[in-house]
């Protein structure tokens, strides 16, 4: 047993750990998995990246605090902090002191993409467009006024600039996780660090939730009261948080045992080695997971448990979908996890399961903006409304169905929103820009041999994120776009073998 062990130990975890027998992989890159270099002998161009990237660390965990980073002082200094940490990432590039880690060919077409849809939010916004193009509410607003008056083809110019900030604000994040993550090491600590960060939070939140119910941070919510929302303004958006970090603490808790367990044949030595690797290093796993579980089942939101569960599955069907050996071997691991999270349910799932019999799936509210959300877009759909300006252009079609009360800023259809502002040409565009990026993921967890796990994180948290912008807005908070960029980033500088040279 104590030699069994010690085999079992001396894993060498690379890349982002799905390990192999200390010196018996010669297809680790050494761009790719190495250890960083010690402090004594690093350049000053090493250190300086150092900086950015704890920076970086820095800023992941800043951006859930400010309630979730959906108020325009959170979006300011966001937009400061992660495009400024890009461009001083460039620096050593640009004086030719060091290549980009992943060249931007490695992503051309998404970031071709991109820059279409960026132009065009910026021709949205310029005021010297023929007036055939630009939207007819200036014109009307120009004669009830009896003035001249500036038009565009978006509806808010302000709007929509600050749209446009928070989308170069995400691709910042895309960008330096992209580099960052093709070091598994690097990789290895955003994964971590943000699952870390997730913990604190949801514990803050099971926290207020029992001392101070109704309470985010220092305001009260009557609309949270009774539910856990954590240091966010909505209880539903929190909870699509929390689902990205359960699903990332479990794909590290499946990694974590199929690096312990890899070696070991079934049988008695096999189950004592799951039982000391679960009360050792899985404890601090399962311990996390319980925690961030609990406060998704205690924010009772529908979508964001439902769009977890998905997930959740899909995490699964690619850890079985390998080959049939690694299949085995991580059945018995499965079926704990399963256990472990259908006792968390069964104990904390009595919030979710009493609103989904009360209120069932469907919304009639939702359905009926839906409805009139796909009329605007017939309106004008080539041109749109402008990026971000759904809160001035809904007013214009809402009618009696949505009721007379209330006030509707969001769709809570985060792909309606898209093909409202940029009309379906440059909507989709944006839209099949991310879904590259996540297919990219789930191609890289089926056809790598190592350091898989990474790549079906972040594609199983973008099949989470992409089922609930069906039904929420939570991509348009912040907290929960730079963490999925983040993790988005990771997953496709990881999901080309490690011998493949992807740097310029």
């Amino acid at each position: 047993m104590k030699a069994e062990r010690d085999r079992v130990d001396g894993v060498r975890v690379d890349g982002d750990g799905d390990g192999a027998a200390v010196g018996e992989d010669p297809r680790i890159a050494e761009s790719d998995s190495l250890p960083l270099q010690p402090e004594a002998g690093r350049s000053g161009v090493a250190r300086f990246d150092d900086a950015i990237f704890w920076a970086f660390m820095a800023g992941l965990a800043w951006v859930p605090f400010w309630f979730g980073s959906n108020v325009l002082l959170a979006w300011g200094i966001n937009a400061l902090v992660f495009p400024g940490l890009a461009l001083f990432f460039e620096v050593p590039v640009l004086i030719g002191k060091r290549p980009h880690p992943v060249a931007v060919g490695r992503v051309a077409v998404p970031a071709l993409m991109f820059a279409i849809v960026a132009i065009w939010i910026v021709a949205q916004n310029v005021v010297w467009l023929p007036p055939a193009v630009q939207n007819p509410i200036w014109q009307k607003a120009a004669d009830a006024l009896a003035a001249p008056l500036a038009g565009s083809i978006s509806v808010s110019r302000d709007l929509s600039a600050q749209a446009l900030v928070r989308l170069v604000t995400a691709a910042s994040v895309f960008w330096l996780a992209l580099q960052f993550g093709r070091s598994g090491e690097r990789a290895n600590r955003i994964v971590v660090g943000i699952a870390a960060i997730g913990v604190v939070y949801a514990a803050y939140g099971l926290i207020a939730y029992a001392a101070t119910p109704g309470y985010v941070l220092w305001f009260k919510s009557e609309l949270n009261a009774g539910y856990v929302a954590s240091t966010f303004y909505n209880r539903n958006n929190f909870g699509t948080y929390a689902g990205i970090v359960v699903i990332l603490i479990f794909g590290l808790l499946l990694r974590l045992y199929r690096v312990r367990l890899h070696h070991i044949g079934p049988g008695r030595l096999r189950v004592a080695a799951f039982i000391e690797t679960t009360g050792r290093s899985g404890a601090i796993h399962i311990c996390g997971l319980f925690i961030v579980l609990t406060a998704l089942l205690l924010t009772a939101s529908r979508g964001a448990i439902v769009s977890t569960a998905f997930a959740g599955f899909v995490m699964m069907a690619m850890a079985f979908g390998r080959s049939r050996t690694q299949a085995i071997d991580q059945r018995d691991i499965l079926f704990f996890l399963i256990f472990v999270i259908a006792t968390i349910f069964a104990a904390f799932g009595d919030a979710i399961l009493g609103r989904i019999g009360e209120q069932g799936f469907s919304d009639e509210s939702r359905m009926a903006v839906y409805r009139l959300t796909v009329d605007s877009i017939w309106q004008r759909p080539l041109l749109g409304y402008g990026y971000g300006t759904f809160a001035d252009v809904f007013p214009m079609f809402r009618d009696r169905t949505t009721g007379v009360s209330g006030e509707w800023v969001m769709a809570h259809n985060s792909y309606l929103e898209v093909l409202q502002g940029l009309g379906l040409v440059f909507g989709a565009c944006l839209i099949v820009c991310v879904g590259a990026l996540v297919a990219r993921c789930l191609k890289g967890a089926r056809m790598r041999k190592v350091n898989a796990t990474l790549p079906a994180v972040a594609a199983s948290v973008g099949c989470l994120v992409a089922v609930n912008a069906f039904v929420d807005f939570s991509l348009q908070i912040q907290a929960v776009t730079l963490t999925f960029m983040a993790l988005l980033g990771v997953g496709v500088a990881q999901a080309d073998s490690s011998q493949v040279a992807v740097h310029d």
